[in-house]
């Protein structure tokens, strides 16, 4: 199943989110009218010279459950679920920062000098860029526990945690098995799918706390038979407290109905990621033997337990209704020959000084000396100038969603090619926007001085003498490295405050306009930038790709245009890729009629149609830009970049498909 059928199953999987929430608010609805309506029958016989009879208590709770207090009971019950959820959707909204804040999580520093810390950060820069989505932040959890989680709403947002336990006892390869596994939840849609489930389920619980409000509440004194305040708001919290363990109930059926298949998923595509089941296995054996196993000591684990990579909380039912299946069904799922026997014998990983070639296996070890011999045949990084292969782009969007290892070795080369001062520009607020400025500096002396001109009157000092100290380098720097190193600076981008940003963007977009035109690679670079760091607009309703005909003629015309200078090759790659959508009547735009201004709100509504359309859509630019026989570099960090904007995050582009690691 590939990335786009995914997608169009985790939108399945919302509807089936709807679906059974709506059945556990009718459930509570019904629980709540049959015990308030009891209540109220058995405060009707409260009198002491009348004897308590069961049958009449019966007849008359059964009478009072009249359409006027069921509807009330509704109002009140589906009330306050809707005001818990938004409340917890409100407080989730900016991604998963927030998850791992509740969680007690902090942020790793990219300039982290910490061994374990720099571990698991390479760990995670390389999965982000095999697979061609931004580098995520990673929080650290203080949890002796070994468990992680991938949280947010989109990849743009989305956070990496680790626990300091996970960090600790796993080895590199059984760590990259662990965040593959976290990966896999981002690209399925799983993600977004487990934060609105913590939203939604929020109304539910919220319920029983409102009971335990009121029992608190309730004046413990002797009443007499005229006043039954005390007596009916007793009893009314009791009610919903009981309403709230039914609502806890639901809630963790309503978890493990959605969660438990997705996990068996998310370690199939751990496995196809780094083709190693070792690792993710192995990471498995140590929770199953570990005394601490994979608990987390958070406060709030009960609410966000579904999305970690094991379970995290235990408690009564916690068999039956699991979020994740047994350690030893996951195991044997990857490893069918496992022994049965859980690794008891745990000690610390030794830190060894972190490095683009940490604890690398041998045939990674191979791939690295290859690249340095210039002789890698599998997933090579060409040189300056030199043109894909034409299917390159079509191998890419199969691995949309699914990457494997060949990508994992590409991002693990392209990391050990980058010049060490650059990579480290990458993990520092004020370098890192200077390596943005200084990869949109211009190639003519005229334009590049005014753009350094403009630089030091508006940008900040700090970050304008590291464009001075960078320059050289970041202008001999290859072409395919601009990618990866935009893709390593963005979790620096993102703690930059809000007068920081818009100081920054000013500053890109007085770069760009230095010469007064935008070209596409412009235009692309600026994009990726925005399009993660930015919070996303709000999302309109799905559209068809049909009704996008302007829009995809845009598109299309400039893409065409950035990789054929002859009008007739344009035409020809044009009606080529126009031939794979719905229209019959696109037509090549001018040269200088395909303007960045137009560009940019055809992306974003395009962004909006289904995922089936999405693949049409990704599959007419790649012929688009193969039609000639090759790729240029130019056009493959274009084509990804649009790709990016629709958020299918696609892969690099590899220049041999033949050798497999």
């Amino acid at each position: 199943m590939n990335f786009f059928e995914q997608q169009e199953r985790a939108k399945r999987n919302t509807s089936k989110l709807v679906v059974l929430m709506c059945l556990a608010v009718i459930s509570l609805v019904a629980i709540s009218s049959v015990a308030v309506a009891a209540i109220l029958a058995l405060l009707g016989q409260r009198d002491p010279n009348t004897p308590f009879m069961p049958g009449n208590w019966f007849t008359q709770t059964i009478a009072l459950l009249d359409w006027q207090l069921v509807g009330t009971i509704s109002v009140l019950v589906i009330g306050v679920v809707v005001a818990g959820s938004l409340f917890k959707y409100l407080q989730l909204r900016s991604g998963g920062q927030a998850v791992a804040e509740s969680l007690n999580g902090q942020p790793i520093a990219p300039t982290t000098t910490n061994l374990e810390e720099r571990k698991i950060l390479n760990v995670v820069e390389e999965m982000a860029i095999a697979s061609g989505i931004p580098v995520p932040p990673v929080y650290v959890l203080e949890d002796e526990g070994i468990n992680a989680f991938a949280a947010g709403h989109t990849p743009q947002d989305a956070v990496i945690g680790v626990t300091r336990g996970c960090i600790r006892l796993l080895t590199r390869d059984e760590l990259q098995g662990v965040i593959a596994h976290e990966f896999s939840h981002i690209f399925h849609g799983d993600m977004r799918l487990n934060t609105n489930l913590v939203a939604t389920l929020n109304g539910i619980l919220l319920i029983g706390l409102v009971g335990y409000i009121l029992l608190r509440s309730a004046p413990f004194r002797r009443s007499n038979s005229k006043d039954n305040s005390a007596l009916i708001m007793l009893a009314i919290g009791v009610v919903l407290i009981v309403v709230g363990f039914a609502g806890t109930f639901f809630g963790n059926l309503i978890k493990s109905a959605v969660s438990r298949q997705r996990e068996f998923l998310a370690d199939a595509s751990s496995v196809q990621f780094t083709r190693n089941p070792d690792g993710i296995a192995n990471a498995l054996k140590k929770i199953g033997g570990y005394q601490a196993g994979s608990r987390i000591q958070a406060a709030n684990a009960s609410e966000y337990s579904h999305m970690f990579f094991s379970r995290a909380v235990g408690g009564a039912f916690s068999t039956f209704m699991a979020t994740h299946p047994p350690l030893e069904q996951r195991i044997r799922r990857v490893q069918p020959d496992w022994d049965g026997r859980f690794t008891t014998t745990l000690q610390a990983e030794p830190a060894v000084e972190a490095g683009p070639d940490i604890d690398r296996s041998r045939a990674v070890r191979g791939v690295l000396g290859a690249v340095a011999a210039g002789t890698l045949a599998g997933g090579q990084v060409p040189t300056q100038g030199t043109p894909l292969r034409a299917n390159a782009s079509r191998d890419a969007i199969e691995a949309i969603g699914q990457p494997g290892a060949r990508h994992v070795a590409y991002a693990q080369q392209a990391i050990a090619a980058l010049d060490p001062e650059l990579r480290e520009a990458t993990h520092d607020a004020y370098s890192a926007r200077a390596l943005v400025y200084g990869l949109l500096l211009d190639t003519s002396e005229p334009v590049r001085s005014g753009q350094l001109a403009a630089l030091k009157q508006h940008a900040e000092p700090d970050a304008y003498q590291y464009v001075i100290k960078l320059e050289a380098k970041l202008a001999a720097l290859d072409p395919r490295s601009r990618l990866p190193l935009v893709a390593l600076a963005l979790p620096a981008l993102k703690q930059l405050s809000s007068t920081q940003y818009t100081t920054f963007k000013s500053c890109l977009g007085q770069l760009i306009m230095a010469d007064e035109q935008v070209s596409l690679m412009e235009w692309a670079l600026y994009r990726i930038v925005v399009h993660n760091i930015e919070p996303p607009p709000r999302r309109p309703k799905t559209t068809a790709l049909g009704n996008l005909r302007d829009e995809c003629q845009v598109l299309l015309s400039a893409l065409v245009h950035a990789g054929h200078m002859d009008d007739n090759q344009a035409r020809a790659a044009f009606d080529d890729a126009a031939s794979g959508l719905p229209f019959k009547d696109l037509t090549l735009l001018p040269r200088d009629g395909v303007s960045t201004a137009a560009l940019e709100p055809a992306v974003i509504h395009l962004c909006n149609v289904t995922p089936t359309d999405k693949r049409s859509l990704i599959h007419a630019l790649a012929r688009a830009v193969e039609h000639d026989g090759f790729v240029t570099v130019s056009q493959a960090e274009l084509l990804r970049a649009i790709a990016d904007s629709l958020n299918c995050p696609l892969p690099p582009l590899l220049a041999d498909a033949d050798s497999i690691l």
